[in-house]
C-alpha cells in the first residue's frame, strides 16, 4: 500500500519552474558568479520586481513591501511545493571536489525552502539537514532520477525546478517541464547565461499561454502543450 501511495504522488506531481526572471535580451543570470555576486555581475537587476514584494520582504525578515500582481504571482510561487531541484550553482560558488563542508548555501541557517532539495552535481556530499524543514541532498544521478526522487518526497505536491539556466535547459530539452512562470525584467544583460540559446522551444512542445504585464516585469506562463 505504502508503494502505491508513493507512486500515486509521483505520478500527481508536476515539474515547475516559477517565478523565473530573465532579461529582455533572455540572460537568466549575470556573468561570473562569486561570493560578492551570487547571480553573476548584474544579475540582481533581473529580480527587482521580487525584492519589492512583500512576500518577498518578508520571506526575508522585512516590513512593508508592494502588494497587487507581482506579489500576487510571488506569493504563488511558493504554493503547493513539495520539493525542489536545483543546480550545484544555484546552491553555491563552490566548484569541482567539496573541498570540505563548511559551505552549507547562500541562505544562512534557515533557507527558504522548508521542504527537501535536490542538488545536481557530479562529486557526491552527505545530506545536510538545516533548520526550518530544509534538507539539502547533493545527487549523482540522471536528472530524470533527480526528478524521480524529487516527486516522491513531494509526496503528490509539485517539484520546483529552481535552476540555474542550464539546468532548466536540461530538463526542457528532456521534455520534462510541465508549466513555467517566467518573469521578464525591463533590462538589458548583453552578456550572462541565455535562457533561450540553442533551444527551440515549440519543437519541444512548448507555449505561452499567458501574459500579464506590471511597470515592474511581465509575467508570461508557458507550458507543455499534451
Amino acid at each position: 500500500m505504502h508503494n502505491a501511495i508513493s507512486l500515486m504522488g509521483s505520478i500527481m506531481s508536476k515539474l515547475c519552474v516559477r517565478g523565473f526572471s530573465f532579461s529582455l535580451d533572455g540572460y537568466g543570470a549575470g556573468p561570473d558568479q562569486s561570493l560578492d555576486n551570487p547571480l553573476g555581475k548584474g544579475g540582481m537587476a533581473l529580480h527587482q520586481w521580487a525584492f519589492a514584494t512583500k512576500t518577498f520582504r518578508t520571506m526575508f525578515g522585512q516590513d512593508g513591501g508592494a502588494t497587487g500582481i507581482d506579489d500576487d504571482f510571488a506569493q504563488r510561487s511558493f504554493e503547493n511545493i513539495g520539493a525542489w531541484i536545483l543546480g550545484r550553482n544555484m546552491f553555491g560558488p563552490v566548484r569541482g571536489p567539496w573541498p570540505d563542508e563548511s559551505w552549507k548555501g547562500w541562505w544562512g541557517d534557515i533557507p527558504p525552502y522548508h521542504v527537501p532539495v535536490f542538488v545536481l552535481t557530479h562529486h557526491a556530499r552527505a545530506p545536510l539537514v538545516m533548520d526550518g524543514g530544509t534538507t539539502f541532498h547533493f545527487v549523482t544521478d540522471s536528472i530524470e532520477s533527480v526528478l524521480d526522487q524529487a516527486k516522491r518526497a513531494a509526496k503528490g505536491k509539485d517539484v520546483r525546478l529552481g535552476g540555474g539556466v542550464a539546468t532548466i535547459k536540461q530538463y526542457l530539452r528532456a521534455g520534462l517541464i510541465d508549466e513555467m512562470h517566467l518573469v521578464m525584467s525591463p533590462v538589458f544583460m548583453g552578456t550572462g547565461e541565455n535562457l533561450f540559446a540553442g533551444l527551440d522551444l515549440p519543437a519541444l512542445g512548448y507555449a505561452c499561454t499567458d501574459r500579464v504585464s506590471t511597470p515592474a516585469a511581465t509575467h508570461l506562463i508557458v507550458t507543455r502543450q499534451a
